[in-house]
């Protein structure tokens, strides 16, 4: 990919940074050349964003030319409207007070390069502003009343950096750029880029790194050249053409908010926000599984008004889910009316409503992997020893798990395929895992998962590389099709 700053004159900029072009900003705009340069990233340095100025025809002919600007111009807009910007700070409030709580003074300035600012203990915030507001060069103004509040964000030229500023400027900027590649490059140009969010705090990933270097190594012999991302690295998305999210994802987390920047950046995007907000909430699933008549275990919303009437509908034993449980948390096994009340009245206490199942004893559950509407890989996960779940916890935070014996797909019942397939269809067309149950001659999906889980020597056991093949290539078809040429 091609890095380009452009800058009002060149002879200004203080430094070379390899594989970063100067460009002067009027060049861009007229030499036809720029025009053909695919992919690239644009970061803008210009003076000025205003309407109609130099600045913002840079940032409006890059996103024109599929060059993907810094800032784009929702950015220069976003950076002209107070009411946004103290919007869009909401979600830095506690940040905010905590950074500057030792300042004795009523007003603060936080200059921002490249994420960056002079004093590390401001780095954290700095990163945040610039993810929110992405411009190479910020200045942040700060208020305080009752409390600390944002008051302007504005973006500055490199005639506003002091004197003072200049060599740490140097350093941000050569920094931001050196460390875009974690990896080194192949020999051959990429086709495309992609970033890979995994890893981080996430107790229970959804692959291990013996997988992850899987997805890696089949991306690289497609032409994808794969970066791997933390979850502060959301203001380098534009660079890519692609984000492959392997974190347990959650709408209320930084999951969420990369899929929904990558999206509007225009890259292809797995897990998808859509995927998301659907398959990690069980009130949706259960009653869009219902209204398309796809066979569930018996359910029931339930919510304080109707909870005396679960026994009766339900039954007992039955099972308690709260609305966003993953990894089998948040879900509980009642036997009894007592169990029943307090077990609801104490989820009910994070969601105004929750699921009540039928309780349907297998010895293990089906998982079908799916991706685009292809079945690639089909487990049985045997419930724990001794236990009704896949997964049992202690009440010290251990954790003990079932079995997983892999199965090829032609081998599983045609039954649980097909159910399989239509459940994840009611979704979407990314990478979902459909848990399923064949009890009693019937087959019942349990949930769609949309950040399946995929180890080294368990979900590959039959298909080995195949399985990581068949995802980076449904990848490289939708970014084939996004540039119009055949895969």
């Amino acid at each position: 990919m091609h890095l380009l700053l452009i800058v009002s004159n060149p002879k200004n900029w203080p430094l070379e940074i390899p594989g970063v072009d100067v460009i002067q900003a009027r060049r861009y705009l007229t030499d036809p050349a720029f025009t053909k340069i695919s992919p690239a990233r644009v970061f803008n340095l210009c003076p000025s964003y205003r309407y109609q100025s130099i600045g913002y025809y840079v940032s409006l002919l890059a996103e024109a030319r599929g060059h993907r600007p810094v800032p784009d111009v929702s950015t220069m807009r976003d950076l002209q409207s107070t009411g946004i910007i103290r919007l869009m700070s909401g979600s830095l409030e506690d940040m905010i007070q905590k950074n500057l709580a030792s300042i004795q003074s009523d007003r603060f300035v936080l200059s921002i390069y490249f994420g960056r600012n002079l004093a590390r203990k401001y780095d954290s915030l700095s990163l945040k502003l610039f993810n929110q507001f992405r411009a190479p060069l910020l200045r942040a103004s700060f208020i305080k009343g009752a409390k600390w509040q944002l008051q302007n964000v504005s973006p500055i030229s490199l005639s506003d950096v002091p004197d003072g500023h200049r060599e740490f400027l140097v350093e941000a900027a050569t920094e931001f750029f050196s460390g875009r590649r974690t990896r080194v490059r192949a020999k051959k140009e990429p086709r495309y880029y992609m970033g890979l969010l995994c890893g981080g705090s996430d107790p229970t990933p959804p692959s291990d790194e013996r997988a992850i270097a899987q997805f890696i190594r089949a991306a690289d012999k497609l032409g994808i050249e794969v970066d791997i991302l933390s979850r502060d690295d959301i203001s380098r998305l534009p660079e890519y053409d692609a984000l492959f999210i392997r974190e347990t994802t959650s709408v209320t987390d930084h999951t969420f908010r990369f899929a929904r920047r990558a999206e509007a950046e225009g890259l292809v995007v797995i897990d998808d926000s859509e995927s998301i907000l659907k398959c990690t909430n069980k009130v949706f699933l259960a009653e869009l599984m219902t209204r398309h008549k796809v066979r569930v275990p018996k359910t029931m919303i339930v919510h304080k008004d109707n909870m005396d009437i679960v026994p009766y509908e339900i039954g007992l034993p039955c099972i308690l889910k709260q609305p966003d449980s993953s990894y089998s948390a948040g879900v509980v096994k009642v036997d009894t009316k007592e169990e029943l009340f307090s077990e609801t009245l104490r989820l009910l206490e994070k969601s105004e409503l929750i699921i009540a199942q039928s309780f349907l004893p297998t010895p293990y559950d089906w998982r079908i992997g799916i991706v685009d509407g292809k079945p690639i890989y089909a487990c049985k996960y045997f419930m724990a020893s001794k236990h009704w779940q896949i997964i049992d916890r202690d009440g010290e935070g251990r954790v003990r798990e079932g079995k997983v014996e892999t199965v090829p797909v032609e081998e599983v019942p045609e039954e649980v395929v097909r159910t399989a397939l239509r459940a994840a269809g009611l979704i979407g067309r990314g990478l979902y895992g459909v848990d399923l149950k064949h009890h009693e001659d019937k087959t019942y999906v349990v949930e769609v998962n949309d950040n399946p889980s995929i180890d080294a020597g368990y979900e590959d056991r039959v298909v080995k590389e195949q399985l990581y093949s068949d995802i980076m290539e449904c990848f490289l078809r939708r970014l084939e099709q996004k540039r119009g040429v055949s895969a």
